[in-house]
């Protein structure tokens, strides 16, 4: 048998797994926020005003590749940043889930007693 600071052990790490892969698909889900969209949606106004503009292919490319480079990198560095902040919530909240969920089990194992002591008067 497992004894309980195995037990403990296995389900923080199970926590953290848990953390970890929310705090991951919340981050995937904030990289593409407004400000990036904005950012995208002024690098098309900028690459039609330069066709329009007539202004050489040459030119016009290189613009749309540098501006497409730095929105995914905008979208990347927020992702990064804000898996950290989703990460620490996630893991606090799954603590207190636990705690929560410990409290009641401690509660209703002490509610059984309480019931066997009566039913033994």
């Amino acid at each position: 048998m497992m004894d309980e600071a195995e037990v403990t052990m296995q389900f923080s790490l199970e926590m953290e797994r848990i953390a970890e892969q929310r705090a991951r698909e919340r981050a995937r889900a904030a990289r593409w926020d407004l400000d990036v969209a904005v950012f995208l949606f002024s690098i098309l106004i900028t690459v039609i005003i330069l066709v329009f503009q007539e202004v050489g292919i040459e030119f016009v490319v290189p613009a749309a590749i540098c501006g497409l480079a730095m929105a995914w990198l905008m979208g990347w560095s927020k992702g990064k940043q804000k898996y950290k902040r989703f990460y620490d919530e996630e893991l606090l909240k799954l603590e207190q889930e636990f705690k929560e969920t410990v409290k009641g089990t401690v509660w209703e194992r002490m509610k059984e007693e309480i019931k066997k002591e009566l039913s033994e008067r």
